[in-house]
């Protein structure tokens, strides 16, 4: 390494350790601290770093191992269920936006060729910046999250057909159809290519290099994957980006997994960051002073415009007032791919120069903002939540097969989803309270407000292809009802209540419970179980006495309290 080269990793380094616990302190989040870094030392602050081109060109490899992470998330039965996001959603939000968008900068002057390219290229959202938002608060699970990711997805294909176009443009190309169809079909070729080998080869290579027994060459193993996927993607003219999450989908089917995720993890986090720092250092301060009629008007409009129609298109595809708001602020911004496009139409002459510096300073710009604009964007979908009980509606989940659905998230259904949890049991739970269901959104939790005692209810949430469903409500004639319509409208499925008492168990057995669980005499068996022990009594032998109770389904305590009346009344004298 160069002399220099080195310097200036260690400028940013020291950068990043100062900028990004500083942020972090601030709530702010790592995100917005790696970009102010990058502006602190780059040109436009201290000049430390002079040229951001070779730091640029291994940067964007952050962004290739964090798609890739998030691929490793997916499966691709998941990714099926989302279709009507990515290529509904998805598609209309890059052709609304971008004509939107181009339209009126053809208005205000800009030629209809530049003002296509424009428009395309501001219709696209930054993948780095919002993922990682979203895996560091943790919100990617939750439905925002994922219409903002099936959005963003959609996006990464649209690169083909907008470089295309550039080519187009500048009389590169042999015409627009036959360039989309060159495209189309090295995109396909690439596709096919990837998939065969992650449903044929992936696994017995992976287990070959395992055999080796050495950590280190396993995660050279991965790094060739990732790196390997993300270059045959980019050579046929798709985005590296989207070849690497391909591979991660591939691998998410495999027992390798948590190891690969684990391996990639030192190189996805200071790439990324080094992403970051490098946009940071992109954004010339002189020009936003000199320029500021043009610059923070056409950056104000560009997030103004660009949530507006997102806003709409979401909730035109039946998402939350809440969510749509949340997805609209999310991707309001200007994308990484925004750099690479206006950079080439600009050196091919279909942006002049000072255009295509605006531009790529206002999508600077908005990525900036975005990190702070996301705190707000989840604290406004939160309070909406809280007055929309229908926010989290049982239409928005996802189809589910042997899971286990849960009727009431009070304190009971939550521990039993905890332990289902624990054990990589899916599950689905229906509650109506507003504040539950607002609570169990925020943790990214499949929590549905609906009311499990009507049949439709129950079907929409997959009962005729549920494992179980735990009845846990808290208000026992509600519990009764919605045991008997699971038994008459779903006679194969095993039902599992919470009872009150002995009283409301054999209700709860007659209205067509498999299983009812008194809870006040099962509390009194482990508490039993606690003063044995707290008495000398093995642990061992307690746990026998607990068990012989339960298998003589609580006889023995029944005969104990026939005298006294289970409401709490005395006996009459």
């Amino acid at each position: 390494m160069h002399g220099s080269a080195l310097i200036d990793v260690l400028v940013l380094l020291t950068a990043a350790v100062i900028a990004v616990p500083l942020f972090q302190r601030l709530g702010i989040g790592p995100v917005l601290g790696y970009l102010a870094a990058g502006v602190m030392v780059g040109p436009a602050g201290f000049g430390l770093i002079e040229s951001t081109d070779e730091i640029h060109a291994l940067a964007e490899l952050g962004v290739v191992f964090l798609l890739f992470a998030i691929g490793l998330e997916m499966k691709l039965a998941r990714l099926w269920v989302m279709r009507r996001l990515v290529f509904g959603l998805g598609t209309l939000q890059v052709l609304v936006t971008g004509a939107t968008i181009g339209l009126a900068l053809h208005a205000l002057g800009l030629p209809i060729e530049a003002a296509v390219v424009a428009g395309g290229g501001l219709a696209l959202s930054s993948t780095a910046v919002v993922l990682q938002i979203l895996t560091d608060r943790g919100e990617l699970n939750t439905r925002p999250g994922r219409i903002a990711f099936s959005i963003l997805l959609l996006q990464d294909l649209a690169v083909v057909p907008l470089l295309a176009l550039v080519s187009v443009l500048t009389g590169e190309g042999t015409g627009v159809p036959a360039a989309l169809g060159l495209a189309v079909v090295q995109a396909g070729a690439a596709l096919a290519l990837i998939i065969g080998v992650g449903r044929f080869l992936l696994r017995p290579l992976l287990h070959v290099v395992a055999r080796s027994r050495s950590t280190e060459i396993f995660a050279a193993a991965a790094v060739l994957l990732v790196l390997g996927t993300a270059w045959l993607t980019g050579k046929v003219g798709l985005s590296m980006a989207f070849g690497a999450f391909l591979a991660g989908l591939m691998l998410a089917e495999t027992e390798f997994r948590h190891q690969v995720e684990a391996d990639i993890q030192p190189f996805r986090g200071f790439l990324l960051g080094l992403f970051f720092m490098t946009v940071g250092m992109s954004i010339d301060i002189g020009l936003v002073v000199r320029e500021a009629g043009l610059v923070l008007p056409a950056t104000l409009a560009l997030m103004v415009v660009k949530a507006a129609l997102i806003f709409l298109l979401a909730r035109a595809f039946s998402a939350s007032s809440a969510h749509a708001l949340h997805v609209a602020i999310l991707l309001a911004q200007g994308g990484e791919f925004g750099f690479i496009l206006f950079g080439l139409a600009g050196a091919t002459g279909i942006l002049d120069r000072e255009t295509s510096q605006v531009l790529i300073l206002s999508v600077s710009l908005t990525m900036m903002v975005t990190p702070l604009l996301a705190v707000v964007a989840s604290r406004l979908s939160q309070r909406l939540s809280r007055e929309q009980p229908s926010a989290r509606a049982l239409d928005e989940a996802e189809p589910l097969h042997d899971h286990v659905i849960i009727a009431g998230f009070g304190r009971v259904g939550q521990t039993v989803a905890k332990m289902l949890a624990a054990e990589h049991v899916h599950y689905l739970a229906l509650d109506m309270h507003a504040e539950r269901v607002a609570e169990g959104l925020s943790r990214g939790l499949p929590v549905y407000f609906a009311d499990a005692s009507r049949p439709e209810v129950l079907r929409a949430a997959g009962a005729d292809h549920a494992r179980a469903v735990v009845v846990t409500l808290d208000q026992p004639k509600i519990a009764e009802r919605t045991v008997a319509v699971l038994r008459h409208a779903f006679p194969h499925v095993r039902v599992y209540a919470r009872a009150r008492d002995r009283r409301h168990r054999e209700i709860l057995r007659q209205a067509g419970a498999t299983m009812a669980v008194p809870e006040t005499l099962e509390a009194s068996l482990q508490l039993g179980a606690t003063v044995l022990r707290a008495m000398g009594v093995t642990a061992i032998e307690s746990a026998r006495l607990v068990d012989e109770f339960r298998a003589a389904d609580y006889a023995k305590l029944g005969e104990l309290i026939e005298t006294q009346p289970e409401d709490g009344s005395k006996i009459p004298q």
